[in-house]
């Protein structure tokens, strides 16, 4: 067996090619650890936006974001994480929330909650009137009807809520409405729902 000689903190050790070839090794499983670990979270950050197109100015978290219309609150937004993209492009410009957000609304006069959206994603486009909710989407109005789709779209210029997908619509009263898509006003008070079936329950005793 021969020796190579190599000099730490001044001091001579002799150490076996065999140990040298096990110690370089040991630093190259370590190196490609690391170099995993890099690219995992590279892959972390590349599927936060794989769906999305354009440049991520910075993230912003713990978003807590109230709305206001002459010195009325209307809308309070809350969101765990907000992505910024297109920013210097306004019309194109838009906001994504990718792990969760919550909107409040408030009634003008009476400011008194009269609805709330929640949904796995957000999406807040060009010059924050459209509003496009994905996933687990859960809209409760006023009096407490609860609208259930994977979709739902708030324009809060022209007031309207609407989705292209289905919707289910579990009412206070325990009827329950279907429908392959969905459209109101932002109250949720006046829906319209297509090729819509449901289940409702009949007060026999009332009938008679």
């Amino acid at each position: 067996m021969t020796f190579k000689k190599r000099i730490f903190s001044s001091q001579r050790i002799l150490i076996p090619d065999t140990g040298y070839l096990i110690l370089k090794k040991s630093y190259l499983i370590l190196i490609a650890l690391f170099l995993s670990s890099c690219v995992n979270d590279l892959n972390k950050v590349k599927e936060i936006a794989s769906n999305e197109v354009g440049t991520i100015v910075e993230p912003t978290t713990g978003v807590d974001l109230i709305m206001s219309d002459s010195a009325k609150v209307t809308i309070h937004l809350t969101a765990p994480l907000i992505l910024q993209y297109n920013p210097e492009t306004p019309k194109t410009a838009y906001k994504v929330a990718p792990k969760g957000i919550k909107i409040i609304h408030y009634d003008k006069l009476t400011q008194k909650e009269d609805g709330t959206i929640i949904a796995d994603t957000g999406i807040l486009h060009a010059g924050d009137k459209l509003y496009e909710f994905r996933k687990n989407v859960v809209a409760t109005n006023a009096q407490g009807d609860v609208y259930k789709s994977d979709e739902l779209f708030w324009n809060s210029a022209t007031k309207k809520v609407y989705s292209h997908k289905i919707v289910q619509v579990y009412m206070k009263s325990g009827n329950v409405m279907n429908g392959d898509n969905f459209e109101s006003d932002d109250t949720f008070l006046h829906p319209v729902l297509s090729h819509s079936k449901g289940v409702f329950h009949v007060d026999e005793n009332a009938a008679q």
